[in-house]
């Protein structure tokens, strides 16, 4: 399975929250309740991801837990890719 870019996740984040006439800041370090990303958007970047891979991610709700910030949601899908 080829991954995607953080810039392409990222891409997508901002997609998802443009849906919802929110905007993505550029730094990586807001935190998601700043800018309004609830874990209803997380589930649907999730879809959007897994879409494109073509394949299933298998995550655990108790990690997301620890998906603080921008930063982390990209970290976060870099390591559901990688396992």
């Amino acid at each position: 399975m080829s991954g995607l870019s953080r810039d392409h996740v990222r891409t997508m984040m901002g997609e998802v929250l443009a849906a919802q006439g929110k905007e993505l800041p550029a730094d990586d370090s807001t935190r998601l309740d700043g800018i309004g990303f609830r874990s209803l958007d997380f589930s649907e970047l999730a879809l959007r991801v897994e879409d494109e891979l073509d394949t299933e991610l298998n995550f655990d709700a108790p990690e997301l837990r620890s998906v603080e910030t921008v930063s982390d949601v990209l970290d976060f899908i870099d390591q559901l890719q990688a396992a």
